[in-house]
């Protein structure tokens, strides 16, 4: 039994030990007249009014023994202490306290409130009662959870230890409230617009797909905070709007990504480009300075003051240009590519706008800010209004921060035919393959024939949020979404052994081939739930593949018959099983191999490899016996 186990076990006795004496040990109400805070801030006029209390909440600490313990209780708005004497305490509620209580567990205690000889306002405990008896202990108190995925797994136990994750919950609550009454002050009404869509509007991203059963409708999650629903309300007559909610983006999970997030995105009628950047600018420095009583941070390496005016602006064409020695608008694919390469910057896909869109990727790394990035091409750009002195080029704007974007935002294309234009030109890019390039909407474009004024949009969110108190976006998240974990199973590591038939005098090259095989076919069986994620990134943003989570032996069977014997052993016993024969490694022709195999008994088959997946022990059961690869 583990140490966990043993205590659960321990526990559990003691909440029988409360039913026994009739004590429910889950109550759906206890003794509470003031809140912790209200009892520290109120102490002196609390005490001169000389009455008894009530206060409660969780025990994250005790100390002493025999006569007198000190409790720390924690309500979530402060930490108090309770004293429990042996000569004051009731003499029945001091015993059962002594048998049942444990760090953890919420209870009520009623007393008179007093200060300690040490100076330490406290209450003076006569009775207790017990709010809900933990059968889990807290994490120990100095280092808390120190694994990630289990810190995001049991967030409720790392912010109640880690008071940096607790002010970091309060500061994204002031952040959205901020941003909220700023913009109603002036003049702006929240919306709220569809999460199901039938297009996915308002940004380049692969969606999520869903489906809704009584319409018989694939449907996908959306990828922007309504863009185009809100430039309807604009048609419709509403001047000023703005949408404050989650997103859902179906692509990698990096320190500035993550498939689901909150955002904000405002829509401003006959507010100009140069307005529109004025107003931001004045917003993100008003909302750094209301929320953290600051515009200088440090971020990813970063120092910056949001406070400088104005923001210095970058050209995104003379921007590329001068770092990559490339000219976006003139270059071909194939000199972008050829770049690319040179560079040694991976790239996802061959069109134009993805390849140009890669490359400024790779310039903003080294761009601290605050800076604005002007003047972006229209390929990348297809809902940003063209420029009057240049139609390549639009009226778009983006906040550069650490070495990415954090805001954007552009002068609305409200020209009809130039909007169709461009849903074309995007429904091409998906027709070549790109899963990233934006769905056409016509029903969009009919909206934009009847009419809708000049406007500026606008939008930021959790990655704004996340490089002001230099966290990965994943650790701005609450509760961000997990691969399953093991409760409930058994949670001992899993692991594979690769077992090769020594005995068929394999050469170099076919050993690793079959060992190359073994590992395809496993990998494939099991699929996506070998890796923890996808990908890691480095610090300058580069994707490394992440390798599986579980680790793989090499091991040497003496015969085919050895290795036929384990096989079947495995899967008797439930594992996951991979084999490769001889007959597999003469043909990359499966129907060859098909026919080949058909022909024989199993005793007939000469196994060159044997791969076995599952709990470790059972593993290692099944393969003692079998020396490591030399």
């Amino acid at each position: 039994m583990s140490s966990l186990d043993e205590i659960r076990a321990a526990r559990l006795k003691k909440l029988e030990l409360l039913k026994s004496k009739g004590i429910n040990p889950y109550p759906s109400k206890v003794p509470r007249d003031v809140s912790l805070a209200d009892a520290r801030t109120s102490f002196d006029a609390l005490v001169k009014a000389g009455k008894e209390l009530s206060v409660a909440g969780r025990i994250m600490a005790i100390r002493g023994q025999g006569a007198i313990f000190f409790v720390v209780l924690y309500d979530g708005t402060e930490r108090f202490q309770a004293v429990f004497k042996k000569d004051s305490t009731d003499a029945d509620a001091f015993s059962l306290f002594n048998e049942v209580v444990d760090i953890g567990d919420f209870i009520s205690v009623t007393g008179a409130l007093f200060t300690t000889e040490r100076g330490e306002k406290s209450i003076l405990a006569k009775r207790w009662t017990m709010g809900a008896k933990a059968l889990l202990p807290l994490p120990e108190k100095w280092h808390g959870l120190q694994d990630t995925e289990e810190r995001y797994r049991k967030r409720y136990l790392d912010i109640l230890m880690n008071p940096e994750h607790r002010k970091i919950l309060e500061q994204k609550a002031m952040f959205w409230d901020f941003t909220r009454e700023y913009l109603r002050s002036r003049g702006f009404i929240e919306v709220e617009t569809p999460t199901l869509e039938l297009t996915t509007g308002g940004a380049e991203a692969r969606p999520f797909g869903t489906h809704h059963n009584d319409y018989d409708l694939d449907l996908f999650l959306r990828i922007s905070v309504g863009e185009l629903w809100q430039k309807r309300l604009l048609a419709a007559g509403v001047p000023r709007t703005f949408e404050i909610g989650r997103l859902y983006r179906n692509e990698g999970t990096s320190p500035e990504h993550a498939q689901e997030f909150t955002n904000m995105e405002f829509y401003a009628g006959y507010m100009d480009y140069e307005e529109g950047v004025a107003f931001t600018e004045e917003m993100i420095r008003s909302l750094a300075s209301a929320v953290f009583g600051t515009t200088k941070f440090t971020t990813r390496g970063f120092s910056f003051d949001l406070g400088e005016k104005p923001w210095p602006r970058l050209d995104y064409v003379s921007t590329v240009k001068r770092m990559t020695d490339i000219d976006v608008l003139s270059a071909s694919e194939g000199e972008m590519e050829a770049k690319l390469r040179e560079l040694r910057v991976e790239y996802d896909g061959k069109t134009r706008e993805r390849l140009m869109d890669t490359l400024w990727k790779h310039c903003r790394k080294s761009i601290g800010g605050p800076a604005w990035l002007i003047n972006h091409p229209k390929l990348v750009s297809p809902l940003s209004k063209a420029k009057a002195d240049n139609p390549e080029l639009t009226e778009r704007v983006q906040l550069i921060l650490c070495g990415a974007e954090a805001t954007n935002g552009f002068s609305e294309l409200n020209d009809p035919q130039d909007q169709r234009a461009r849903f074309e030109e995007q429904q091409q890019l998906i027709d070549r393959g790109d899963r990233e390039a934006m769905m056409p909407d016509f029903e969009f474009v009919e909206m934009l024939e009847h009419g809708m004024p000049p406007a500026f949009g606008f939008a930021y969110g959790d990655r704004l949020f996340a490089f002001l108190v230099d966290k990965p976006l994943r650790e701005v998240h609450t509760f961000p979404l997990l691969r399953p974990g093991d409760k409930g199973r058994s949670k001992e590591q899993r692991f594979a052994a690769a077992v090769l038939n020594k005995g068929a005098k394999l050469e170099r090259w076919q050993e690793l081939n079959t060992v190359a095989h073994l590992n395809a076919a496993f990998g494939a069986h099991i699929g996506k739930n070998l890796l923890l994620q996808d990908s890691i990134r480095t610090r300058d943003d580069q994707a490394i593949k992440l390798n599986i989570q579980h680790a793989i032996m090499l091991k040497e069977a003496a015969s085919s018959a050895e290795l036929r014997a384990l096989a079947a052993a495995a899967k008797q016993a439930g594992l996951e099983v991979s084999e490769f024969t001889r007959e597999m490694i003469e043909t990359t022709s499966d129907k060859k191999v098909i026919a080949a195999t058909k022909e024989k008994n199993l005793s007939d088959v000469e196994f060159l490899g044997v791969l076995v997946f599952g709990p470790r022990s059972a593993v290692d059961a099944l393969t003692e016996k079998f020396l490591l690869a030399s």
